[in-house]
């Protein structure tokens, strides 16, 4: 302990652990197989971490979310920690190069993408690579059941077979019991295993949820009452954009962000609202994951989420600083109306999903008995208008194709610019003698890139175009003219969804889908919308409690600072109050019949539904008579 306590303090500068992180870090410590529910914002990582670095070996980690991976590595390497990752997008030089750096060099960690796991040049260096620890990041994406199930981490537990002794930490802030279960059995967990589970409890943050008609005068009040920053979480890409505008031209800092923007906007962007230098974000669940900023005040959620467990990630971005932060749902009866009409165009028919399979292969031009391994571009507006198809029953069907592992479809792919030079040193100095206009960029090249001339390098242009001196424009229409010379060879920065085939094509009439699965999807997806549905539309229950219960966290408090425990707090009546407001009706109503809104007008010292819940008592103990037009005429009882 006290070496674990060392490597807290030394590189993270805190004196002690969080709730249950040392509990877990002994476990792993312990050689056992452990789960870990921890909130957002709980400090999964360091339960990793710090279990690393007490001795030998490599930690693997497992993750989904490359801005997570990015984030993570740049914070270990900040610590003076090496570490290592391997996601979309990497040349297989790069991703060789990285293999052989965790296999023979001096790091502690290796962040992957799951995808990774089954591929060939893993799993030629992973015997060779030392671990002392397996990290599952997001392990409810394991879990067919869950709210974001991904096939590849059904592959997870085939690491065993190289590591039978090392201990896999599977880690996630959302998950109900029966996911919890799930992820110890398909990870394999041996008897003896260790669950935690951090309290869901919030002390500063207030949850409230209004049923509106009209949202943005919500909104703005809202907005204009907290002040601080704040995330507007939008269903649409284009809802992003209006309530942007929106609250702009009502005079509040504000921008918009997706994931159909292109990589260096959505990193301005994410930037500027980071430093502050926009107030406001408006988004789709693009956005936030990796993303730090702990004095997030309000997290609106302008439509509803289909799952409780998307929603609680979500709204936890808010308070991490500990201040007082609100979390707010907006929403009204169609959106609901909407959410359970989906449900036949989330899980379409076999029919269907064939349908829309023969037609992305056809889009692709894919011959029959072909495909497997091949990746394409994809352009989901023109395939929608070119086969007449429903854009969210397409998107439906590609999460059905990838839970069956028939594709993989990324909508966030990233890969960079690369470059390679495409002559020998010898003939590059004759070029440059007899083109000196382009010596400036070519030594810029040489001098940033080891290797450039035998294997293409990923390139950061922004980076490069400072090195030399040039704008960014200028430095892609000089790469564009050298490729065009047969100097170099020039792949622009991909950005586009992709679709990768893990099968080859098989005609649609014979393409198998387990419906059974599907249908026991359907049924799990259902049970979420209705937990969400109970959240937004309960009045009375404290709202913390909800989504602990929901998370089978029971010994949680009433939090006191939600609407609902607010509006629970201005109805109690104590025994005092009760005999008060009961006098005085007494006393109104004894000589003559007087209406309501003359008695709560008399009684106007006192709380309206405090007098409303008193009336209500008494007229259900038969000790107040009200005539059909709303008298009270007198006392029937004492």
């Amino acid at each position: 302990m006290i070496a674990v306590k060392e490597i807290l303090k030394k590189y993270w500068g805190y004196n002690a652990f969080r709730p249950l992180q040392e509990e877990i870090i002994l476990s792993v410590l312990s050689k056992k197989d452990t789960i870990a529910l921890m909130p957002t914002g709980g400090g999964k990582s360091i339960c990793f971490q710090i279990p690393s670095l007490v001795g030998e070996g490599v930690c693997l980690v497992i993750s989904p979310l490359i801005a997570l991976i990015k984030d993570q590595v740049a914070n270990l390497k900040k610590k003076g920690i090496p570490a290592l990752s391997i996601y979309s997008g990497m040349s297989f030089h790069e991703v060789k190069n990285t293999l052989q750096n965790a296999a023979y060099g001096n790091f502690k960690f290796l962040y992957v993408s799951p995808e990774r796991l089954e591929t060939e040049l893993f799993l030629e260096y992973l015997p060779l690579i030392k671990l002392n620890l397996v990290a599952v990041d997001e392990a409810h994406c394991i879990s067919q059941w869950g709210y974001d199930f991904r096939p590849a981490y059904l592959h997870i537990a085939s690491i065993r077979e190289y590591f039978p002794e090392i201990p896999i930490l599977a880690l996630t802030a959302s998950a109900t019991l029966e996911v919890q279960r799930d992820i110890c059995q398909k990870l394999l967990f041996k008897k003896g295993y260790q669950s935690f589970q951090q309290s869901f409890e919030r002390a500063n943050l207030s949850y409230s949820a209004f049923e509106l008609s009209s949202k943005q005068n919500k909104l703005l009040s809202i907005l204009k009452k907290v002040a601080g920053s704040g995330i507007v979480y939008c269903k649409t890409r284009k809802r992003t954009k209006e309530v942007s505008e929106m609250l702009k031209m009502n005079g509040i800092s504000a921008d918009y962000y997706h994931a159909g923007l292109t990589l260096e906007q959505r990193n301005k962007k994410q930037e500027d609202w980071i430093s502050d230098k926009i107030r406001i974000i408006a988004c789709t669940n693009a956005f936030g994951m990796g993303i730090d900023k702990p004095d997030v005040r309000t997290v609106i959620h302008y439509d509803m989420p289909d799952a409780l467990e998307n929603y609680y990630q979500e709204a936890g971005r808010a308070g991490r600083d500990g201040k007082k932060s609100y979390a707010v749902l907006l929403f009204n009866d169609a959106e609901i109306n909407d959410l359970k009409e989906k449900v036949k165009q989330r899980f379409p028919s076999i029919e269907i999903v064939r349908k829309i399979y023969g037609a992305l292969c056809n889009f692709f031009q894919l011959p029959s008995g072909k495909g497997k391994g091949l990746s394409y571009e994809f352009d989901i507006n023109a395939f929608v208008k070119n086969f007449k198809l429903d854009a969210f029953t397409v998107n439906s069907v590609l999460k059905i194709l990838e839970q069956e592992e028939l594709i993989t479809y990324s909508e966030q792919f990233f890969a960079p610019p690369t470059v390679v030079f495409t002559t020998n040193k010898n003939t590059l100095n004759q070029f440059e003698q007899s083109h000196p206009q382009y010596d400036t960029i070519v030594k810029g090249l040489l001098r940033s890139y080891d290797g450039i001339f035998d294997f293409p390098a990923n390139i950061n242009e922004s980076q490069l175009a400072k090195f030399i001196g040039i704008k960014n424009e200028e430095l892609v229409r000089l790469l564009v003219v050298l490729k065009g010379l047969g100097v170099v060879d020039y792949v622009p920065q991909k950005e586009k969804p992709q679709v990768y085939f893990l099968q080859n094509r098989v005609k649609a009439d014979d393409l198998y889908v387990n419906e059974k699965n599907i249908l026991n999807r359907k049924k799990a997806f259902e049970k979420r919308l209705n937990a969400m549905v109970h959240f937004s539309t309960c009045k009375s229950q404290c709202r913390s409690k909800l989504i602990a219960f929901y998370f089978n966290d029971f010994n949680i408090s009433a939090c006191g600072i939600c609407d609902n425990c607010l509006r629970n707090k201005e109805t109690m009546i104590t025994t005092e109050e009760f005999n008060a407001i009961s006098a005085r009706v007494k006393k109104e109503s004894a000589s003559n019949p007087i209406s309501t809104t003359d008695l709560l007008w008399k009684l106007s010292d006192f709380r309206q539904n405090k007098v409303w819940k008193v009336l209500n008592f008494l007229q259900e103990e038969n000790s107040l008579s009200v005539t059909a037009e709303g008298l009270i005429e007198r006392y029937l009882k004492k």
